[in-house]
């Protein structure tokens, strides 16, 4: 984006824009209104609509001021009496399409039912009655035309009002054919749900043969109906609401993406949740659980709202006096017999004053999160590698690659607006290679996709990158200014011929070349990859095969490029960054550094314990053992996320204490000993920090449903409860005052400077822009650093007994263990329980047929859910989510571990399928 400046006049008043930009830009940059029906910001304005026109001097005619550029020295009229008489005749054309009523009724409640009055035209003013009253585009340009009277004629379309689909009814009597929702659908999302289904006066937008919009495909973002200017697509829970009495802009507790979202209400309560345009993260845009969820989970009335504790075998309702009294008995125990989980959903401030319980209170560093179930190889591997854990570049960056390498991520479903940014640089003329044993919706946009085998990453990369080398398509001069070890690297690839890697992967050697000369030749080329990659027992390795290729072509360091692991949680990055693990203080200080142990004993006014604790999944094997005693668990739900819950729930029963911090009365919180309950992030102050190492704020937006209150206030209250002191924070930004003198990484960041948007780490001072790349001229480490690999098979392969792969995934329409989704009732109707994937070849050979119920079986348990029999899944896998405790698919997965990062291997274990009876 240009920052550099042009000046015009416009309506006499002197008006500085940034070049580059168009007439209506530069006019809504200096507050100065025109109005306008079919551009939209997310678009590429074509002046459809004609009413945007303006008077530039020296230009012929009435130019549309959307498609115009500004240049230096314009001089702009938008208010002239020609132009007034020219809109007014071509917005009543407009109105032949748009019914009068709404814009021109006084009998306001005198009125009858909507669908009534629609069919009336003799009335003469706006009627309260619209169900997008004081929100509607189309009145607002009314009342700035000044049409008073309608004189041409309007019939009413007599179209069925669609109202069976979710979240949103469509009533096309209300269009005006603008095109907007159409646009977005297809230029924006990609999902090309909605079209034009006719044309000339015949045109009409919908479905293809009418379908609903779940059988159309629609992925229910919204964008449609925050592109829409009338009332022809509007949010069900919304009509008749009128506008907000106020809005408070926040940070979306889902995914990795960091949506910024502005919460609406009315009568204090949120009602409506909008994507913000303003911002670098999304830009207008959102996914269905962001625009659509919150509101009903947070006012679910089985939020918890009161303290529980067990008592004779049964939780019941406490005060937080003798909740806490009971939680605080954490500190009797020694300090290898305790452990903290702490919680990628909660906030920064949140994550810090549990690790420093744990650390300063209770003695130990026992202490990790659910970023071991899914990222701890990216901070291994990248650490390793670059010297920082963390993606490389930016989220905006990604649409400006010349070539994408998608692997191990299903981007479309799990984070759905960072994967706009793929299609944004596809439709650029970028090259996309996907690589994924599952046929997923960013295959249709690819170049060329790569169905190889699940767990056979390394080997796949490891071709790629000897085709590379052996066709000298490597950028020699990265390679030797800025890297270390390539000889060494280069040795290993002699192994992986492409006969071998073929067999090994299933991809034909042919493929795996042409995928070497699209990434090698294209750039700048991005790499994204997810759990796809991290979720094996090989993950640290997975990993560093994506770092080998980014280096050995050149690619970090500049924008477009890099190395990007996409986080899962919204607060995955910030949890690390805030040390919720068990080797490093905030920031990644290493616990074992004598210097590092000094500053935080100082800072913390404690002794510390010098020796690393247990991971995530070494702290519930302890505790199956009874080495582990007592834990104090944040905001997870391991009993339905972690491998092999069954061994999770005899782990988290053998505990002679559990104290559970949560929103719900989850799985696990129904074992819990005490549990706390928290409020959710919209009910506290805080920050995130997003995938692109981002921070950005949470703002409260109502207060605390019942009792609950903030984790970071239980958290302090507990541990004075137990004679800490270090822990009398009135506020979060307290808190983060204290993150920012002990983090180098976050020094310069504060709630005022938040105000104004989010800052990427590193940003070490408070005049400090923030990074939005890393590794720009020298790596973190100093020099990259190439690693030699060898392919390791997955722990469990098949066999006859256990004939087929399960791989898992997750779904657009819920969110990991359903503690917030499943409680929302449009994405139960979308998604309503578990399903089974199933190739045809492999459902035929079973006698298995869509839709019937079915066996799965592991070595570790078995469940039952519905069959899909897809060619989305590769002969000889199955592949399942894990949202639902009707069908607890982690009773199968294998608890096998990465031996450096500690992962569990999620995406590949030996199940068999068996019919289970009827549909």
């Amino acid at each position: 984006m240009s920052t550099a400046t042009i000046n015009l006049t416009i309506d006499d008043q002197h008006v500085v824009a940034r070049s580059g930009m168009t007439v209506l830009e530069a006019t809504k940059s200096a507050d100065i209104y025109i109005p306008t029906l079919c551009y939209h910001s997310a678009l590429s304005p074509y002046g459809g609509c004609r009413l945007c026109v303006v008077e530039i001097e020296n230009m012929r005619g009435f130019p549309t001021s959307c498609t115009t550029p500004a240049t230096d020295g314009m001089v702009v009229k938008t208010k002239t009496e020609q132009l007034r008489d020219f809109r007014r005749g071509v917005l009543e054309l407009i109105l032949t399409e748009h019914p009068h009523v709404c814009l021109v009724c006084n009998r306001n409640d005198r009125c009858g039912p909507f669908d009534i009055c629609l069919r009336s035209v003799e009335i003469t003013e706006r009627c309260v009655l619209c169900p997008n009253n004081k929100r509607c585009e189309l009145q607002q340009v009314v009342e700035y035309i000044g049409i008073e009277e309608i004189t041409l004629p309007y019939t009413y379309k007599e179209l069925p009002i669609h109202t069976n689909d979710q979240f949103f009814d469509r009533d096309y009597n209300l269009c005006i054919l603008c095109g907007r929702c159409v646009r977005v659908c297809q230029d924006v999302r990609g999902a090309g749900t909605i079209a034009f289904t006719s044309r000339g006066s015949l045109a009409l937008v919908g479905t293809a043969f009418d379908q609903s919009l779940q059988d159309a495909g629609c992925q229910f973002c919204g964008a449609c109906i925050d592109a829409c200017p009338t009332g022809a697509l509007m949010e069900k829970k919304v009509k008749w609401q009128g506008a907000a009495e106020r809005e408070v802009l926040s940070t979306c507790p889902y995914c990795g993406v960091g949506c910024q979202l502005k919460l609406q209400l009315k009568d204090d309560k949120i009602f409506e949740v909008i994507p913000q345009q303003e911002n670098e993260v999304n830009r207008g845009q959102a996914c269905v659980k962001g625009r659509f969820s919150i509101p009903e989970f947070v006012y679910h009335p089985e939020r918890l709202t009161t303290p529980l504790v067990k008592r004779d075998g049964k939780l019941i309702e406490a005060t937080w006096e003798e909740a806490l009294e009971a939680a605080s008995k954490l500190a009797n125990y020694k300090q290898d017999e305790v452990a903290v989980v702490s919680s990628a959903k909660c906030t920064n401030e949140d994550n810090y004053v549990a690790q420093k319980l744990g650390r300063a209170v209770l003695g130990t560093n026992n202490i990790d999160h659910c970023a071991r179930l899914c990222h701890s190889p990216t901070v291994a591997g990248l650490a390793a590698a670059f010297g920082s854990g963390a993606m490389t570049n930016s989220i905006h960056d990604i649409g400006e690659a010349a070539c994408i390498l998608a692997i191990g991520t299903n981007t479309t479903e799990t984070h759905p607006v960072m994967a706009l940014e793929i299609v944004r640089a596809v439709r650029g003329g970028g090259k996309l290679i996907v690589a994924n044993p599952r046929d997923i919706a960013l295959v249709r946009y690819a170049n060329l996709w790569l169905r190889h085998r699940p767990g056979s990453d390394v080997a796949l990369l490891m071709g790629i990158m000897k085709v590379i080398v052996d066709e000298g398509l490597l950028n020699q001069s990265f390679v030797e200014e800025r890297c270390e070890n390539f000889d060494e690297f280069k040795e290993s690839l002699r192994a992986f011929d492409l006969d071998y890697v073929g067999q090994i992967t299933g991809v034909p050697g042919e493929q795996i070349t042409e995928a070497a000369r699209i990434y090698a030749t294209n750039s700048p080329a991005s790499i994204l990859y997810c759990m796809g990659i991290t979720q094996h027992s090989h993950g640290t390795d997975n990993v560093l095969a994506t770092a080998n290729l980014a280096m050995l072509t050149g690619n970090i360091g500049q924008p477009g490029t890099g190395v990007n692991p996409l986080r899962g949680q919204n607060n995955i990055q910030g949890a690390c960054d805030m040390a919720a693990l068990p080797n490093v203080y905030p920031g990644y200080q290493q616990v074992a550094d004598p210097a590092n142990q000094q500053k935080f004993e100082t800072a913390w006014n404690c002794s510390l314990n010098p020796t690393p604790g247990l991971t995530l999944t070494e702290i519930f094997d302890s505790a199956h053992k009874k080495q582990i005693k007592a834990i104090y668990l944040i905001g997870e739900n391991p009993v339905l996320s972690d491998p092999d819950s069954t061994h999770i729930r005899e782990s988290l029963e053998a505990l002679e204490l559990l104290v559970v911090q949560d929103i719900f009365l989850t799985e696990t919180a129904q074992l819990a000993d005490v549990v706390l309950p928290a409020t959710s992030f919209a009910e506290k102050d805080g920050t995130f920090t997003n995938s692109e190492r981002r921070v950005q704020r949470v703002r409260q937006v109502i207060e605390p449903i019942g009792k609950a209150l903030p984790d970071w206030m239980i958290t302090c209250r507990l541990a004075q409860k137990m004679g800490a002191k270090g822990f009398d924070f009135d506020t979060p930004s307290q808190i983060l005052e204290e993150i920012t003198e002990l983090t180098p990484s976050y020094g310069g960041i504060t709630y005022s400077r938040l105000e104004n948007g989010g800052l990427q780490w590193p940003c070490p001072l408070e005049d400090h822009p923030g990074t939005p790349i890393l590794h720009t001229e020298l790596f973190t480490r100093g020099k990259g650093h190439f690693t030699p690999l060898e392919y390791k098979p997955p722990i469990e392969l098949p066999d006859t007994q256990y004939p087929l792969t399960l791989t898992t995934k997750r779904s657009l329409f819920h969110f990991h263990t359903g503690t917030m989704t499943r409680k929302v009732k449009g994405l139960n109707n979308i998604l309503s329980e578990e399903l089974v994937e199933i190739n045809p070849a492999d459902a035929s050979s079973l006698n298995i047929t869509d839709d019937d119920m079915v066996k799965v079986t592991s070595r570790r348990g078995q469940v039952t859910a519905r069959a899909r029999v897809t060619e989305a899944t590769p002969a000889g896998v199955v592949s399942m989510d894990f949202h639902f405790a009707e069908s607890p698919v982690n009773v199968l997965t294998n608890p096998a571990i990465d031996p450096v990062a500690k992962i569990p291997e999620f995406k590949v274990c030996a199940v068999r399928v068996e019919k289970n009876g009827s549909k």
